[in-house]
């Protein structure tokens, strides 16, 4: 392998690991408030038609991300109104959100199966650090949706630990019925957190429709909402690690299309299961080193909270 062909999937896995760090990032703010969703997979197939359909309509790229993250988090919405008001079961409604979320985005983007994104996120090199060797090919000569996904990595993680609103958000998520005597709404920032998740997954989505790969095609998400759950655990909940597991990820998802294009004797299958190989290997290893220690997993992940049994 020749060093520029290593600097190539270096960027490549920043492209292809971006729909999953969206989603990833997004189940880690849902995930500390207390909140498990599973129903990553159908948001951001939700997202990736209803953005596509409204740049296909307006050729407005705003409206398009806009629009496929309203989709994601009316599914969020309704993720938030089973579980945190009618206290279901957060799994099982996940799991159902993802099914209801793929039929939908299949029912609605079949009129546009197989045509072109009109509008897309081109490539826009950053001036002077896109010039960087190797640093700005790697980093700084993508598109906008991968920039701002830089951002979100440094603004949630200052939120989460250094901000008064992130303290509550993760007391919500440790122990509610504490924060609740506190004077911190649990439900309201339960249902806050959730619906932002989803829209960050919807975003996650859009960019699979309208940067990744410019149309719409069904299922056209891969399991990437499956990938953001378990980096979700890869990263212990914390929002610098889920860039590492998400770029991991995706560089292995471009190393696959590499050995095929330099005609490496694989079997594309094989390739294809890579990540979720991957995936499984990263999950038993850090199971094995944290299951002692709980490490960033909130306390009260997954249960429903109830102000008259604390």
């Amino acid at each position: 392998m020749t060093f520029n062909m290593l600097i190539a999937i270096l960027a490549a896995a920043i492209t292809s690991g971006t729909p999953i760090l969206f989603a990833a990032l997004g189940e880690i703010v849902t995930e500390k408030s207390g909140v498990q969703n599973l129903g990553l997979e159908g948001m951001m197939l939700v997202g990736a038609v209803s953005g596509f359909m409204m740049g296909y309509l307006t050729h407005n790229l705003f409206l398009a991300v806009l629009v496929a993250a309203l989709g994601g988090g009316i599914l969020a919405l309704i993720h938030s109104f089973i579980t945190i008001t009618l206290k279901a079961n957060q799994v099982v409604s996940g799991l159902a959100l993802t099914i209801f979320g793929t039929g939908l985005s299949g029912y609605l983007g079949k009129p546009y199966i197989g045509m072109p994104a009109p509008v897309k996120f081109e490539i826009v090199p950053i001036p002077i650090l896109s010039k960087i060797p190797v640093i700005g090919t790697i980093f700084f000569n993508h598109n906008l949706l991968v920039y701002f996904s830089y951002i979100l990595i440094f603004v949630l993680w200052f939120y989460i630990y250094r901000t008064r609103q992130g303290l509550n958000l993760r007391a919500t998520g440790e122990n509610p019925g504490a924060a609740d005597s506190l004077g911190v709404n649990v439900f309201r920032l339960r249902y806050l957190y959730t619906v932002i998740g989803g829209m960050l997954a919807g975003i996650g989505g859009a960019y699979l429709s309208l940067a990744s790969a410019p149309s719409w095609v069904e299922n056209m998400s891969g399991g990437r909402g499956w990938l953001a759950v378990a980096l979700v655990i890869f990263a212990v909940w914390n929002p610098a690690r889920a860039v590492f597991g998400a770029y991991l990820f995706g560089g292995v998802e471009a190393l696959g299309y590499r050995m095929q294009a330099i005609g490496v004797t694989v079997s594309p299958f094989f390739l294809n299961m890579m990540p979720y190989l991957l995936t499984i290997i990263v999950l038993i290893i850090v199971t094995i080193n944290t299951q002692h220690k709980h490490i960033g997993e909130p306390e009260a992940l997954g249960k429903s909270y109830d102000r008259e049994e604390r």
